[in-house]
């Protein structure tokens, strides 16, 4: 994190100053991390929030926001099988941008980054119209262990998904309409990434990914990536009860941001996993099952083809925190 005016070097050390010192060869002040080599695969993403697309300041709290920008970066690890190792942050934040907020933004990652325990080792700051955060993060398969991907579903896998959906756009909609607190606000604020459930399912999918954009659009990026269709049981979708009052299936079929893990799980290996998300306290829903056809085709049980909302797409409308939810 060197920069050449002295104003940013006082904003990098208050950053720095919510995180443990990262036990790397070399650290945040040079120009580049040093890393020791690791054991397994490495397993990297990047993503970012960005202020009026993923949050607004008047509603999200700085620990919210940078809760948030590290969160949705681990649940492309956990959708993989990885653990955790470090993380670069690159800010972007407007000149007059009050220093409690970066501290406050500081402490919301940094608290996420020890329940993982994963390091920062560097990153950026530079000035801008409105509030960035940009992490790229690293994790690692255990050695001997094959990635989670997309295009490792069969016909006849059968399919999971964690937790309930569609509470993330209940939460967006109830900020939209002037409430501030909810069990949905939560989930759209401070979205947990299940890594430990991803580590778990290493050992017995054949392939997933996290529900950021919507299960509708998120289950057809599957099927293609697998060159399969696809069969739901819409009754079996784990709804929430303030999500099956006020959105019913379709705003769970197509809302995004809830970061769970749909799951694709050979028939031969689903009661052993089963047990296994049992024993982890890892809360799963079998919700239907891949099968021959035209890649990305879903039908439901009984056969018929569903005409499934869209997801989001970043450049399709407004930003996420814009739609209206309809």
């Amino acid at each position: 994190m060197s920069k050449q005016a002295a104003g940013e070097f006082t904003l990098i050390d208050l950053f720095l100053s919510h995180f443990p010192r990262a036990r790397v060869p070399v650290g945040p002040g040079d120009d580049c991390a040093v890393l020791a080599p690791s054991k397994g695969a490495q397993c990297i993403t990047t993503d970012a929030v960005v202020e009026d697309v993923h949050f607004k300041r008047a509603w999200y709290s700085p620990q919210d926001i940078g809760h948030k920008a590290l969160a949705v970066n681990l649940s492309d690890l956990a959708s993989m099988g990885a653990v955790p190792r470090w993380f670069v942050c690159a800010l972007a934040l407007p000149r007059d941008f009050p220093r409690r907020e970066l501290s406050g933004i500081a402490r919301g990652m940094s608290a996420l980054a020890r329940e993982h325990a994963i390091a920062l080792v560097g990153g950026n700051f530079t000035s801008a119209r409105e509030l960035s955060i940009t992490l790229t993060v690293a994790g690692e398969l255990p050695p001997g262990t094959a990635p989670i991907t997309r295009a490792g579903g069969r016909p006849g896998d059968v399919l999971y998904v964690s937790g309930t959906l569609g509470d993330a756009r209940l939460g967006l909609q109830q900020l939209q309409s002037g409430l501030r607190r909810s069990a949905a606000i939560l989930r759209q604020k401070r979205p947990i990434p299940k890594v430990a459930l991803g580590r778990l399912a290493a050992r017995f999918a054949s392939a997933g990914l996290d529900l950021s954009d919507g299960l509708a659009q998120d289950l057809g990026h599957l099927c293609i990536a697998s060159g399969v269709s696809a069969e739901l049981e819409l009754e079996r979708l784990p709804l929430s009860r303030a999500v099956r009052a006020s959105l019913a299936a379709e705003g769970a079929l197509a809302g995004g941001e809830d970061y769970e893990l749909l799951l694709a799980v050979p028939p031969a290996r689903t009661s052993a996993f089963e047990k296994a998300c049992l024993r982890g306290e890892e809360p799963i829903t079998r919700i239907g099952r891949l099968t021959p056809g035209r890649p990305g085709l879903i039908r439901d049980a009984s056969g018929r083809s569903l005409r499934l909302p869209a997801g989001f797409d970043h450049f399709r409308g407004g930003g996420r925190i814009d739609r209206s939810g309809r």
